[in-house]
């Protein structure tokens, strides 16, 4: 059986939160949060999860400094970020961008919107973790039948 998959909300405005929290519950997904930066780095260190959404007003530190530290870390490398934010200007998308967030959402937001999002990020990422593990699995499988080959290759 397939675990849930995995949300980190990274959100100072507590009923905000809250409203994210109980949607994507109802949808199926686990979800866990964070109201600051260093909470978000703790969580994230102890639990891999499969998206995460990141104010970047936060109270302790710039989402944007979150994104990249995220980035950077190994059990996060590959997890989808959408920066969630009230003013985004054009400078501040590019600045997510380059740090890895892989989309944006703009407070007030629609909800539905927001669900979509979640979850077409979570399934483009799945399906990407998946094509990576087939290809590993293909790749390993022909070098230990190339090594086979060279082997006898060798002893003829």
């Amino acid at each position: 059986m397939r675990e849930k998959t995995r949300i980190l909300i990274v959100e100072d405005d507590t009923p905000l939160a809250m409203l994210m929290i109980t949607v994507l519950i109802r949808v199926g997904f686990e979800v866990e949060a964070a109201h600051s930066g260093k909470k978000a780095l703790e969580l994230a260190t102890e639990y891999k999860f499969d998206l995460i959404t990141l104010d970047i007003g936060l109270p302790d530190a710039s989402g944007f400094e979150i994104c990249s530290e995220l980035k950077q870390r190994h059990i996060s490398r590959h997890t989808p970020i959408i920066i969630v934010s009230a003013n985004p200007l054009p400078e501040d998308m590019a600045e997510g961008t380059k740090r890895g967030a892989v989309d944006f959402i703009t407070k007030p937001f629609d909800i539905t919107d927001f669900i979509y999002k979640v979850i077409f990020h979570t399934k483009a990422n799945a399906q990407q973790t998946t094509a990576f593990e087939s290809m590993e699995v293909a790749t390993d499988a022909n070098a230990e039948s190339f090594r086979r080959s060279e082997n006898n290759f060798c002893a003829s």
